[in-house]
């Protein structure tokens, strides 16, 4: 008497194939670059602590601690408040470092492009638990920006750049404050 081995259909194979394939990656961790948070659920509202400006560079504390309050308030999950005491949390830090160095030049010796490097101690603290939820005692940021030294504004041309990098500053800041690295 022989016995008969019983073959799946040839439908079957291949919907369960892919399956067992993919069973490894449900656990990897991946997600959405912006959508996954390590902040607590009850973290609603937060007050932006003016950034102190340890550098010679004036007005570029106030720059920033602007670029990351709109930046927290595009987020849509938070609500800003005006005072640390109405908030569950509270973002704080300091520019440490204002430079703005040229890279390359023309052939009479002016710049034509800059790269700014802004450096910044930055923490955010959750009052209720008094424990600090992230901390980054070295963030730096770094950008270049090109300028045409035979414009008019050249000499204003790094107050744009400095308000145009503090968008981009506070953007790699925030998503790195919501993910936890």
């Amino acid at each position: 008497m022989k016995h008969r081995v019983a073959r799946p259909h040839p439908w079957l194979r291949t919907l369960i194939l892919p399956a067992v394939l993919a069973l490894p990656l449900l656990g990897c961790g991946y997600a959405l670059v912006g959508r996954a948070s390590s902040i607590p659920a009850g973290i609603e509202r937060i007050y932006v602590d003016p950034l102190v400006n340890a550098t010679r560079r004036s007005e570029v504390e106030q720059v920033l601690t602007r670029a990351i309050a709109e930046e927290l308030v595009t987020r849509k999950r938070f609500v800003l408040v005006n005072a640390a005491e109405g908030a569950d949390a509270v973002l704080s830090g300091e520019v440490l470092l204002f430079e703005a160095t040229p890279l390359s030049f023309d052939d009479q010796g002016r710049a034509t492009e800059y790269q700014i490097t802004i450096q910044a101690r930055m923490s955010f603290r959750d009052r209720q638990a008094d424990e600090v939820l992230w901390a980054n005692d070295r963030y730096v940021y770094t950008e270049a920006y090109p300028v045409d030294p035979s414009e008019e504004t050249y000499f204003d041309r790094e107050i744009l750049a400095i308000e145009e990098a503090a968008g981009r500053f506070a953007r790699t800041m925030v998503i790195d404050l919501l993910e936890g690295f």
